[in-house]
């Protein structure tokens, strides 16, 4: 291939060859971005089943490497069991008032109950970016997938088993225990949800109150509502590895069904633009929530299901939205939102 222009100047040459390059890998990592991001079956009605998205999605993190991934944890892989799952990162705050204790991000990847990791930069980029030089602590965490033998109630007590962890153990990082608030994406989403809303969950892992609970697009809020309104073959396929195809099965995995006033003030940020109508599984338990005297929210927003989890962090509405529920559940909270 000839350059016209370029024969002469080699380092010219070597700079236009090095931004061809890293517009293709830039490329490359937003075609995986947007698999992470539809993996939950919601974007695509040809979704695979688990066994075939969990091979192609582990093949794109081994292409990629760190490239897939967002800024480096403060405390790297802490296990909280023995399986290789069972792990989580820590963000430690880039300030504290004086030798106060620092609150507490529990952060719950998506991907289907299926895929997904704690290091992505959907995950982490923005969030950290946002929340640690406020004065928060950021915990992401990994757990066991179907494609590890646990459908989605085990998912579902793995989570919990974490947040327990979290509670034991976050003294010790710096952060306190008594202000924790939990924040899933897609599956992410149901899975903390779950673990709000259903008392005995949290009773069998040792899970005691959280302040509040941030559901990023969860499509499962109501899991028989979406169980029965699953229209495509491949998707209802993902559906059923997860929660299984009985009705008593969806409710036990559902969190409007396990909803009781124990729960803590929950945010559900849903699409307005997906055709599922994740917005009205959210309304629903917020009004259930609030008949039982437990504060609820739902955000809508023309965002895609990617995008909700990617950009919260970036200045703008979304994330002052996010900021001003926070901000309600203890008033510490909204004092490190506003620096002071």
């Amino acid at each position: 291939m000839t350059l016209p222009g370029f024969t002469r100047s080699p380092a010219l040459l070597l700079v236009l060859l090095a931004a061809l390059t890293q517009s293709a890998c830039s490329q490359s990592e937003r075609r995986f971005g947007d698999r992470q991001a539809s993996s939950d079956g919601y974007a695509d009605e040809s979704a695979d089943a688990c066994a075939d998205q969990h091979r192609k999605v582990t093949r794109m993190m081994e292409r990629f490497g760190d490239r897939a991934s967002g800024p480096a944890p403060d405390r790297k892989d802490i296990a909280y069991g023995s399986h290789a799952r069972q792990k989580l990162d820590v963000f430690l705050p880039s300030k504290t008032a004086g030798s106060a204790l620092a609150p507490v991000i529990v952060m719950v990847h998506g991907g289907g109950w299926c895929v997904g990791d704690k290091t992505l930069k959907s995950v982490t980029t923005n969030k950290v970016k946002h929340w640690v030089p406020r004065g928060f602590m950021l915990v992401s965490v990994n757990y066991p997938m179907l494609t590890d033998g646990r459908n989605a109630a085990g998912q579902a007590e793995e989570v919990a088993r974490a947040i327990a962890y979290v509670q034991q153990n976050a003294r010790s990082w710096g952060g306190d225990e008594r202000r924790i608030v939990l924040m899933g994406h897609s599956a992410g989403a149901h899975l903390v949800s779950l673990v709000n809303a259903d008392a005995q969950l949290r009773a069998r892992a040792g899970v005691k109150p959280v302040l509040g609970t941030i559901s990023i697009d969860s499509g499962a809020t109501n899991t028989v509502v979406q169980m029965q309104g699953l229209k495509a073959p491949k998707i209802k396929e993902r559906y059923v590895e997860a929660f299984g195809s009985t009705e008593e099965g969806w409710k036990q995995v559902s969190p409007w069904h396990q909803l009781d006033k124990t729960a803590s003030p929950w945010l559900g940020i849903c699409s307005s633009k997906r055709a599922d109508d994740p917005c009205s599984q959210a309304r629903a338990y917020a009004d259930k929530s609030l008949s039982l005297g437990v504060r609820a929210v739902v955000l809508p927003f023309n965002k895609s299901h990617g995008a909700l989890n990617g950009e919260l962090g970036e200045q703008g509405s979304y994330t002052a939205g996010v900021d001003e529920f926070i901000g309600t559940l203890e008033p510490s909270l909204r004092n490190l939102l506003a620096g002071r």
